[in-house]
């Protein structure tokens, strides 16, 4: 389905009962996000947010893809899993023998919907430009808003320690100059005065190897940014597609109508949608020094590292008649971009599938993951090393290549109950043979990495095992008794949870929080618990943050998969297992260590930053707590942010 624009969209997420509207005054300066974080965290994702008394002349639009209802509205269908069955269609049509003249007169009317799917460029303006702010009115005429001034927008800032307001759903365009292929991305922008933000792309996204074309020919790089229109733009944009497909065709595949584009006014390289609400204009220059930027409180949970990054110098703003301002805040999991990110999920499985990946059935991304970090991969298993090939494949499948935690089953488990996943995974696992190790490029974002966007994989292959594939000399499944966090925790005095209740689902791993306080702790620790008699038939350890609790697993995963490097971070256990069937020494037992707690210089030889989780101030706490009667959107829901109080350390866990 096609929105006409946002505000239909607006229109119809009312109509279904998915959107609350806020009449009492919300300060886009934190506040805004105080209130969408305790709403998204709500059951199913809450309610899409318009704060219509902003202080500014625009309403602001958020969470508005922040379940998967309205992930589904937003994309025009009825199941996510819908668009992955229609991509998966058209690939077979197209790539099925035409043998006659009747087989090729059927892919007609398929073809025709091809063509109605690729975007236009209209003669005119768009209603992105019913407004226009530049440097003076225009000559052809129009309703001249006087010079450009982002400040003027409701431009919310989203965490204490970000480096200031960021404008979190832009919808940005660029081109080759060379080959003249349009890119849309996102990427987020810092506002540092009227006319001047930041361009947060990074080495690894197109926009920016755009980019570097633009400094070998030394001429400035136009640039549009777009926010609002129909609410299929934004999605596109967050889209790993490849750098030659325009991602508004996909916008037009999945709202079943062309984009109609207009050229930007002060950049009329740039053409961009005409039902925009905002378009923000102007150019990137290679002669400019680079810009300070960030630091921000990204997807991961944690305050990404301020960085330097391009000047975005900004020659005009359009708006059309009645815009809203759409925004999303990231930070701890769950919040709105994991639906975004489930929809990538759904709807890129068809192509890995088809183009890259046969023998993959399913995959999942659980949100603790943060996208990259963790991915779940079922696969049709015929014979050994299949999963060490469908590995490499996945590492080297476009934004693939950021994955961290890399799980491989086959058979017939549903892979998004977890509980019987992780007890088919461990029933297949050997920790000294079945994870592999790799390293290669990774997400900036990651923090744990010894160096900046490089580090360690790990691919954990829980498949059924081919006899090829199997160590003989391995035994499991020995009984253990007396394992408690009591002795655990009287046994060593730096252990403050302990969390063995997976071993009681059948699932051979615990997870203990660690107050670390020499170098070589961990590797320690480790030898010292896997060699209590009580541990054996553990296959894996996962060590956490003192301040974490470990039997809250949700959160023990999630900053888990953030803290570690695979490779660098692993330490295994082996020794002779005896027992009434194995009365050799010739068999062992595993056990793998996993280290996910902080790095520190002190303790682990880590030369880099280590950044804070994020977490609302307590003064914007008490704000939003003393107006949550006036905002008139339910029952009252305490903040987020005091869960994770304790777990903050240096200036920050004095200040907040």
């Amino acid at each position: 389905m096609a929105y006409r624009n946002q505000q239909q969209f607006i229109d119809a997420l009312e109509k279904e009962g998915e959107l609350l509207r806020i009449k009492t005054f919300v300060d886009p300066y934190l506040e805004m996000a105080e209130i969408t974080d305790r709403m998204s965290k709500q059951p199913g994702g809450g309610k899409a947010l318009l704060f219509e008394n902003t202080g500014y002349d625009f309403p602001v639009l958020m969470n508005a893809y922040g379940s998967e209802k309205r992930m589904c509205m937003a994309l025009g269908v009825q199941r996510l899993d819908d668009v992955a069955k229609e991509i998966e269609g058209l690939f077979k049509l197209l790539s099925a023998p035409k043998e006659g003249i009747l087989d090729k007169l059927k892919m007609l009317p398929k073809l025709g919907q091809f063509s109605s799917w690729m975007p236009a460029v209209k003669s005119g303006r768009g209603e992105c430009q019913d407004i226009v702010m530049s440097e003076k009115p225009l000559p052809s005429g129009g309703v001249w808003g006087g010079p450009p001034d982002i400040t003027k927008l409701p431009v919310i800032t989203c965490w204490p320690k970000d480096g200031g307001p960021f404008v979190t759903l832009p919808v940005i365009h660029t081109k080759d100059p060379n080959t003249h292929t349009r890119n849309v991305g996102m990427y987020r922008m810092q506002v540092f005065d009227k006319t001047l933000t930041g361009m947060h792309w990074h080495k690894h996204k197109v926009s920016a190897k755009h980019f570097n074309e633009y400094k070998k020919l030394n001429k400035r790089m136009p640039v549009a940014v777009a926010l609002g229109g129909d609410p299929v733009y934004a999605y596109a944009a967050t889209a790993p597609l490849p750098e030659n497909v325009d991602e508004y065709m996909l916008a037009g595949f999945l709202r079943k109508k062309k984009v109609e584009l207009v050229k930007c006014i002060s950049q009329p390289e740039i053409e961009v949608p005409a039902d925009a609400d905002f378009i923000i204009e102007g150019y990137v220059d290679p002669d400019d020094e680079m810009i300070w930027e960030g630091p921000f409180g990204d997807h991961t949970g944690y305050y990404s590292l301020p960085d330097w990054y391009p000047r975005f110098h900004i020659t005009a703003i359009t708006h059309k008649k009645r815009p809203v301002y759409p925004a999303t805040i990231v930070g701890i999991p769950p919040q709105e971009d994991a639906w975004l990110g489930k929809a990538t999920e759904r709807i890129f499985l068809a192509p890995i599938k088809m183009t890259l990946i046969p023998e993959i059935v399913d995959m999942d991304m659980p949100v603790e993951g943060v996208f990259h970090n963790l991915v779940i991969a079922k696969i049709k298993k015929d014979y050994a090393g299949q999963g060490q090939k469908v590995m490499n494949a996945m590492w080297g499948a476009g934004q693939m290549m950021f994955n961290k935690i890399l799980v491989l089953v086959d058979g017939e488990i549903k892979i998004q109950d977890y509980e019987q996943l992780a007890k088919y995974v461990f029933k297949n696992l050997n920790p000294a043979t079945d994870i592999y190790f790799s390293q290669g490029p990774m997400d900036v974002l990651d923090h744990s990495c010894s160096k900046l966007g490089f580090g360690g994989k790990m691919c954990i292959d829980g498949t059924s095992k081919y006899d090829e594939e199997t160590d003989e000399s391995s035994a499991f499944g020995v009984q253990r008794s007396g394992l408690s966090e009591k002795l655990l925790k009287d046994k060593f005095s730096e252990i403050h949870h302990v969390n063995i209740s997976l071993l009681n689902k059948e699932i051979p791993c615990a997870i203990i929080s660690v107050k670390k306080n020499r170098k070589g702790h961990i590797k320690e620790l480790h030898d010292q618990v896997y060699s209590l008699e009580e541990m054996s038939g553990v296959k894996m350890i996962l060590y956490v943050e003192h301040t974490v609790d470990a039997n809250d697993l949700p959160t023990a995963l999630w900053r888990f998969c953030n803290n570690l490097d695979p490779k660098r971070d692993s330490h295994i256990n082996k020794r002779p297992t005896l027992n009434s069937e194995l009365r050799t020494p010739n068999y062992y037992s595993a056990c793998i260590g996993f280290d996910g707690t902080r790095k520190t210089k002190e303790h682990d030889d880590f030369n880099r930053d280590w950044p804070n989780i994020i977490v609302a101030d307590n003064d914007t706490i008490k704000a939003v707590d003393a107006k949550w009667n006036d905002l008139n959107i339910g029952t009252f829901i305490p903040s987020p942010s005091l869960k994770f109080k304790d777990q903050l350390y240096g200036e920050e866990a004095v200040v907040n």
